[in-house]
Parts: C-alpha cells; sequence; structure tokens
C-alpha cells in the first residue's frame, strides 16, 4: 500500500479504538481487580509528594530499606517488590497535569496504550497478506479488518479501559514481534543497526510492565538463531546483544533502585511464586512457599495444577472473552501460523503459554497468563480472520463467484466483537461500581461505630488495595493461615481490626474451629441496610 493509504488506514483504526476505549473507560468507576488499585493507589502516592509507596502491604517476603537504613516490613511502604511500575509512573503524569489524583485521569493511559493495540494488530494483519499474496482488495480487507475488529474486541478493548500491566506491556511486545519479522526478513548490515536498537527498547519498555519481557527476549534468541543460521556465530551474537544492551539501558534505572530499595535487582517472590500451592500463598506470613514443601504434596497434585493452569490460560483467558474469534483463530492457527510475519508472535506466545502453565500454574490462574495475553489474543484474531478470508476465497472459487466478498469474514467478526463488547463493558463496571460503593463506605460505618479509621493504624483484609484505597487508610494483606498468624501481623503492625469480604480462602471454618479465633471478637458495624452485609469484621481483642 501506498505511505498515504498506510497512514490513513491506521488512523482510522486508532480514531475507532480510542473512541472505544474512551467509551469503556467513562464507565468505570473505580480500579478493579486490585492489581489496578495498586497501581492507582501509587500512582497517587507519587503524585501528592509520598513517593513510589503503596498504602497496602500484600506480600511479607521481601523486606524493604527503612528511613534508619535497615530492612524491615512496614510503612511507608515502597511500592513494586514484585510487579512493575510502568503503568504508575504513566498514568502519574496525567493525574498531576490535572491536578486530581482520582481515577478517571488516570485511565488516559490505558485508553492511549490500549488504542495503539488494534494500529499494531493492523500491521501484523498488513503483513500476513502481503506474505501470501492476496489481490489488493483481500489484503487491504484482512489488514483492516484486524484493525478494526481488534478496536471493538472485548478481551483487547477492556484492557484499555483498566489501569494495569495489559496494554503497557502489549503495545511494545507486538512492536518487537513487528521489528523481528523486519528483521528476519531483512537481516542487519551493521552491528547498530537502529532497527535491532529499537528492539531491545520495546524489550525493555515491556519489562517496565511485566516479567514475562524476558520471553520476547528469548523469542528474539530463538528468531535470530534460525534466521541467520549459516552466516557465522557473530551474525547470531551481535543483533541479540545489541538487543540485550538496548534493553538493560532502558531497564537499568528501575534495576537500581530495586537494588537499592529492596536489595536485589529482581523481585525475589517472582521465583517464590513458582512453589504456590494456592494463589493465598503470595500473602503468606509463616508459612511461606519452599521447595520442600511444594514437592511434599506428591506429583498428582503436581500434575493437577498444571491441568487446571491449562485449561484456565486457554479457556477462561483466550476462548471464552473472545469467543467466537479467538475459537476460529485456534482453528485456523495449525496452517495460518506458519507464516513468517506471524512467526515471532506464535514463538511469543507458545512462550508465554508455556511458561506460566508449567512454572507458575497456580499463579497464572490469578492473572500471569492474563495479562500478558495481548501477544496471544492477536495471534489468535490475525489467525482467524486469515482463515476465514481463505474459507471464504475457496468457496468462492468452488462456486465460481465472480465478485470479491472476502469483507464477509471482518464482518462476522466484527459484528460478535461489538455484540459482546456491548454487554461485557457495563457488566464490568457494574461491578466496578459495586465494589467501590461497598468499600468506600467503610469510613463512614467505622466512624458511626465510635472507633473511625486511623490513616496510620493498618486494617488487615483479604482485600487489602481496596479497603486501603477506597478509605486512604493502610492495609495489610490476610494470610491464608492459622489465626496465631493473624495475631502476630496485629502485634507487629498494630493492626485493631480484621475486614472480610467473600470468602477469604479457608478463613470461615477457620473461625469456627481455631482455639486462636477467641482473640477476633466479631463487631457488628453500623449501616449494614436491609441486605445481607457483606463483610464480617473481628477486632483484635487479645494483646
Amino acid at each position: 500500500m501506498s505511505r498515504r493509504e498506510a497512514w490513513l488506514s491506521a488512523g482510522l483504526v486508532f480514531m475507532v479504538a480510542l473512541l472505544v476505549r474512551a467509551w469503556a473507560a467513562a464507565q468505570m468507576p473505580f480500579p478493579i481487580p486490585e492489581d489496578a488499585t495498586y497501581y492507582w493507589g501509587a500512582a497517587r502516592n507519587l503524585v501528592d509528594g509520598h513517593g513510589l509507596t503503596s498504602n497496602a502491604l500484600w506480600s511479607y517476603v521481601t523486606p524493604a530499606r527503612d528511613a534508619s537504613g535497615g530492612w524491615s516490613l512496614g510503612f511507608p511502604r515502597p511500592a513494586f517488590e514484585i510487579w512493575l511500575p510502568l503503568p504508575a509512573l504513566l498514568a502519574s503524569i496525567p493525574m498531576a497535569l490535572t491536578g486530581s489524583s482520582a481515577y478517571g485521569p488516570a485511565l488516559l493511559v490505558p485508553v492511549l496504550a490500549g488504542a495503539l493495540v488494534p494500529v499494531l494488530a493492523w500491521r501484523i494483519g498488513a503483513d500476513v497478506a502481503a506474505e501470501r499474496g492476496l489481490a489488493p482488495e483481500r489484503a487491504r480487507t484482512l489488514a483492516l479488518g484486524s484493525g478494526l475488529v481488534a478496536a471493538v474486541w472485548l478481551p483487547l478493548v477492556l484492557p484499555g479501559a483498566v489501569l494495569d500491566s495489559t496494554s503497557p506491556y502489549g503495545v511494545p511486545a507486538l512492536a518487537a514481534c513487528l521489528l523481528m519479522v523486519r528483521l528476519a526478513r531483512r537481516p542487519p548490515t551493521r552491528l547498530l543497526d537502529a532497527r535491532v536498537i529499537a528492539l531491545g527498547m520495546a524489550i525493555g519498555i515491556a519489562y517496565l510492565s511485566r516479567n514475562e519481557a524476558v520471553w520476547i527476549g528469548l523469542a528474539w534468541l530463538a528468531i535470530a538463531a534460525w534466521s541467520y543460521r549459516g552466516r557465522g556465530v557473530r551474525a547470531v551474537l551481535g543483533p541479540v546483544a545489541v538487543a540485550g544492551l538496548a534493553a538493560l539501558l532502558v531497564m537499568s534505572p528501575w534495576l537500581v533502585r530495586s537494588w537499592l530499595t529492596f536489595g536485589s535487582p529482581l523481585p525475589g517472590q517472582a521465583a517464590l511464586n513458582a512453589f504456590s500451592l494456592t494463589g493465598y500463598d503470595i500473602f503468606a506470613w509463616a508459612d511461606r512457599p519452599t521447595l520442600a514443601r511444594y514437592l511434599a504434596v506428591g506429583a498428582g497434585e503436581l500434575l493437577g495444577q498444571r491441568a487446571t493452569a491449562f485449561g484456565h490460560n486457554l479457556v477462561d483467558v483466550l476462548v471464552v472473552p473472545g469467543f467466537p474469534i479467538s475459537l476460529l483463530g485456534l482453528i485456523a492457527l495449525p496452517w495460518m501460523g506458519r507464516a513468517r510475519a506471524l512467526r515471532p508472535l506464535l514463538l511469543l506466545a507458545l512462550l508465554t503459554f508455556g511458561a506460566t502453565t508449567l512454572l507458575f500454574p497456580v499463579a497464572t490462574t490469578w492473572g500471569t497468563f492474563l495479562h500478558a495475553s495481548v501477544p496471544p489474543l492477536v495471534l489468535l484474531l490475525v489467525a482467524g480472520l486469515a482463515g476465514l478470508d481463505a474459507g471464504i476465497a475457496a468457496v468462492g472459487r468452488r462456486r465460481g463467484w465472480t465478485r470479491p466478498v472476502a469483507w464477509l469474514g471482518p464482518l462476522f467478526a466484527g459484528f460478535a466483537a461489538l455484540l459482546f463488547m456491548s454487554t461485557g463493558i457495563p457488566t464490568y463496571a457494574a461491578q466496578a461500581g459495586g465494589v467501590e460503593v461497598q468499600y468506600a463506605a467503610l469510613a463512614g460505618r467505622f466512624a458511626a461505630l465510635g472507633d473511625p479509621l486511623d490513616a496510620a493504624v493498618p486494617v488487615i483484609s483479604n482485600h487489602p488495595m481496596w479497603v486501603a484505597e477506597a478509605n486512604r487508610i493502610r492495609a495489610l494483606a490476610l494470610p491464608d493461615e492459622p489465626v496465631s498468624s493473624v495475631l502476630e501481623i496485629a502485634r507487629t503492625f498494630g493492626a485493631r481490626y480484621v475486614v472480610l469480604d467473600g470468602g477469604a480462602g479457608g478463613w470461615p471454618a477457620r473461625l469456627a474451629t481455631d482455639p486462636d479465633a477467641r482473640c477476633l471478637a466479631p463487631v457488628s458495624l453500623p449501616g449494614a441496610g436491609t441486605a445481607p452485609d457483606p463483610f464480617r469484621v473481628y477486632r483484635v481483642a487479645c494483646p
């Protein structure tokens, strides 16, 4: 296509995606799930002059350097001992410019980043069309169809309306895959090739959002080794090393901060999460994940974890949210995935899917693969539309059609995407509104009790980030351990209350059988209304 046509096509896709995501973001009153709340809280603290800190202490594994120069757990708590800071850092910019710490300005970041994802999907679709040698009209249809369907596809729209790491990671990950295609097609002729440097910077930016950026680097190593085979070792190692150095340059300020703040440039608990037996292990206080504890459950349980993780990643993350497009993509992938234009994307998707399923089978059911799913989703989208294009063309040849009907595939996919998005976004927004109303009322209910929540006195909760950010107080994660652990946490941090919402793991049964439960006195908060109170509140009654 001409440069003018390319810019017009990309601009059209971007504007549609931007408007859709702005519409979706306008309905989101409060950040859910809790990782979105964490990013928002860290951005608010940064804008308010409290530094890159968090009001919620949810991981007890990693001590931080305190004001005296020692290592301890406590407040103010430096943020991002495990997660990475880019979403919060970017969100702080519009918040600072508008002078508002509300959630609305923070959503400018996912809206803009999310609107870039369909543009990159359009470019990938155009690459596939060019590689397949499609006629101009079919090529335009596949490229524009990929971009416009991505603009309204629920699993790509929702991350563009929520402040989390999904879109900030997905954009540089897709850009890196596009650069790999071009580097594989036309190898660099000099060591400091601009495309290689740009690839490294994309990997570095992706790392500032998610640890899964390591799989982008590994994909580049595999692509370079395959594409430059026969050219000698230097032809492979040179581009890989330059990209690695460029990535390290982008990452280095954060690595230094982590080293100075937490004693290591790498998130130590990320490796520890591989030994989790339940998702609640991330909140562990006394009974922390260990290799011995992990192996003691036996091979059957460990295999079962991976079977559950496989089903979750495939069905809950890819197929159901993106149905029927993702299902069509899975069906077409064995044929369309062979395209060189999709090779880096396919390799990255397989690496990410395999690593989260096999290495982090428990953590992935709590969102690990979900937040790194933009590249696999775009892969399925483009493969599905390319498969529909090939299928329609085959039917047309068999039936002797004389007029092109390639638009039928994107039309069907776009209609299905619009149908699910138009119901999915309002449903999610309603859930967010319910969480906001429920948690923001806690401060008033404690005040009516005669014991107002003190910003300096933390509350223990199974949803610490919602409690902390809805009420601007400090909160501590509730471990799924005996009551003695909770009492120890309360003594260590001076907490007076435990606030439970929902199932909270094994806590309902534990409160009925644990002898130390006598130290948790039930409290009836005023203001529950006529509906059953969603909270169960306990006062720490033992010193």
